[in-house]
């Protein structure tokens, strides 16, 4: 028997969620709710073409790699010049995701646009998106700029916003982190019902280099060209040129300057 839960804020994320579960119990319920959550458009012609289309996601080999360059153009926002996309890649919200020139986006990415009124994700000329990343959107937004390279099975959530500048070097299995924090105060309701709130999203500089399994949380700015030592927690921003590591992260020297005694 379910209990009567108080009402609680929501977080955007939440929300969307909540909009998509309305779905349910109207007229062509489950399609529409379909439709909300993978594609983001009422339109039947679209869901069709999205169906179609994304049945060569799993094709092998050089005539896969063709296949995919053609028909997921008319599914993206934008697809630009010499974009390469791996097998088994998942889309949604399409529409809402956009490639500059030579992007590079490896077997079993996710690409998860979803929003009732974000931007959605920008991947701008010559990324490179390792095999096994996620980059999601919960109506927030995530740029990647220029020549960036995400490592092996890297996730970037964004409720808010993720900025990840030019020229930024993430090793394997970083997690960038724009939501995700829940209240804790109440005891009388479980934490999954308590209040989610956003403290600013996640901005990487030009030029950083993040190790493997480096976390950098809500709110945290990474300058440019800083260096953060693999396993780090980030919870505090780090300037420009620092090296950073340890749990939580602490600086330890800037670069370019010589190590005291």
């Amino acid at each position: 028997m379910t209990q009567n839960r108080p009402e609680y804020p929501k977080s955007r994320a939440e929300a969307f969620h909540n909009l998509v579960a309305q779905g349910e119990g109207q007229p062509g319920g489950m399609v529409e709710k379909y439709k909300a959550f993978v594609i983001g458009s009422s339109g039947l012609g679209f869901l069709v073409l999205y169906e179609f289309l994304t049945a060569v996601g799993g094709l092998p080999g050089a005539l896969g790699f063709a296949a995919r360059k053609v028909c997921y153009r008319p599914l993206l926002g934008r697809q630009g010049r010499g974009v390469i996309i791996g097998r088994n890649v998942t889309l949604r919200h399409p529409k809402k995701i956009f490639l500059g020139t030579n992007v590079i986006i490896d077997d079993n990415v996710v690409l998860d646009a979803k929003g009732s009124a974000n931007q959605g994700i920008v991947l701008e000329d010559n990324v490179l998106v390792s095999r096994n990343c996620i980059i999601s959107c919960k109506e927030g937004d995530i740029l990647i700029r220029q020549a960036a390279k995400l490592g092996i099975g890297c996730l970037i959530h964004s409720e808010s916003r993720v900025e990840v500048g030019a020229d930024v070097l993430v090793a394997a299995f970083a997690y960038l982190l724009a939501g995700g924090n829940h209240r804790i105060d109440r005891l009388d309701l479980p934490i999954i019902a308590q209040e989610s709130y956003l403290r600013g999203g996640v901005t990487i500089g030009d030029g950083a280099w993040l190790g493997a399994r480096v976390t950098v949380l809500d709110g945290v700015s990474v300058g440019k060209g800083a260096v953060i030592g693999a396993g780090a927690v980030v919870r505090e921003s780090v300037p420009e040129f620092a090296i950073a590591a340890g749990v939580p992260a602490r600086i330890i020297r800037t670069r370019g300057k010589e190590p005291g005694p």
